[in-house]
Parts: structure tokens; C-alpha cells; sequence
């Protein structure tokens, strides 16, 4: 096997692993016709980051408590991690439960 070889097949092994992580990575969708804001951390005096656009759908990579926030789902105080520095209102996400649907956050 040449080297030009053993790269494409390295290549092609790291993004089937990307891949199938990606595909066991569960999404949560957003309440319905809302704009959801991200923030730095687990609360409403955190400063925004971005704002996700309707129709949205998340993963939840751990949940933490933090600043009490009434939404599309009801009353929470738990925050979704959704990506490094990423967090949303849990009372935004349709998750199926008023509880923890994640590991909290280290």
C-alpha cells in the first residue's frame, strides 16, 4: 500500500467515525415558531451568542440549573449544553420531560 493509500483509508475511517457519532447524537426539536436564544452560559444574564431559527432542532450534550425561565414548554430551570460554551432554555426544547433527559453538566 503506498502512502497516498494509507491516507485515503485513514480519511475515510475518521469520518465514518464522525459520522456514526453524529448519527447517535440525540436532536430535541424547538418550540414551534420560536427563535431561540443562545447563550454563554446557564442563564438569562449571560450574554447571547447567537439565535437559532425556527423549525431548529438541538442535541443536549449535558443539562445544568440555572436562572428560572417560563417558555413554550413551561417553567424550568434546567439548561441544555448544546455545544461547547452553548446553552438554551430547557422550557424551549421538547424534550418529553419536565426532569433531566441528560447528564448534568461536569
Amino acid at each position: 500500500m503506498s502512502v497516498d493509500h494509507a491516507q485515503e483509508a485513514e480519511s475515510s475511517g475518521e469520518e465514518q467515525a464522525v459520522s456514526t457519532l453524529a448519527a447517535s447524537v440525540k436532536t430535541y426539536a424547538v418550540a414551534p415558531g420560536v427563535r431561540l436564544n443562545v447563550r454563554s452560559g446557564p442563564g438569562t444574564s449571560y450574554g447571547i451568542t447567537r439565535t437559532l431559527p425556527e423549525g431548529t432542532r438541538v442535541p443536549i450534550f449535558c443539562q445544568t440549573p440555572g436562572t428560572t425561565v417560563s417558555g413554550y414548554y413551561g417553567t424550568s430551570n434546567i439548561w441544555d449544553n448544546i455545544d461547547n460554551g452553548e446553552f438554551v432554555s430547557d422550557a424551549y426544547v421538547h424534550t418529553g420531560s419536565d426532569g433531566y433527559v441528560a447528564d448534568r453538566c461536569a
